[in-house]
C-alpha cells in the first residue's frame, strides 16, 4: 500500500480532529481557570475546523450545502479563536 499525499492528509486530519476534541474535553474536565479554559477551547476549535476544512478540500465527491457552509464559516471561527487567543495571552515575562 502506497501512502499518497491525499491519504496522508486524510489520516492527519483525523488525528488533528481527535487532538482538538481532546483539548476541548480537557478544558471542561481539568482546567479550573476561566481564561485557561477559554484558551484550551479556542485551540481545539482551531484544530477541529482546520481538520474539517482539510477533509473538505481533499474529498472526491461534489460539495454539498454543508461543505459550502463549512468553507464559509470555518475560517471565520478560526480567525475569531485566533484573535481571542492573541487577546488572552499573558504579557508577564
Amino acid at each position: 500500500m502506497t501512502l499518497s499525499p491525499v491519504l496522508f492528509a486524510f489520516y492527519c486530519s483525523w488525528v488533528v480532529t481527535g487532538l482538538g476534541v481532546g483539548l476541548w474535553i480537557w478544558s471542561w474536565v481539568r482546567v479550573k481557570d476561566p481564561i485557561g479554559r477559554l484558551r484550551f477551547q479556542d485551540c481545539g476549535v482551531v484544530l477541529v475546523f482546520a481538520a474539517v476544512l482539510t477533509r473538505i478540500i481533499i474529498q472526491d465527491r461534489e460539495m454539498t450545502v454543508f461543505d459550502w457552509a463549512m468553507i464559509l464559516l470555518g475560517p471565520l471561527f478560526i480567525a475569531a479563536a485566533l484573535w481571542r487567543l492573541s487577546r488572552t495571552q499573558s504579557t508577564k515575562r
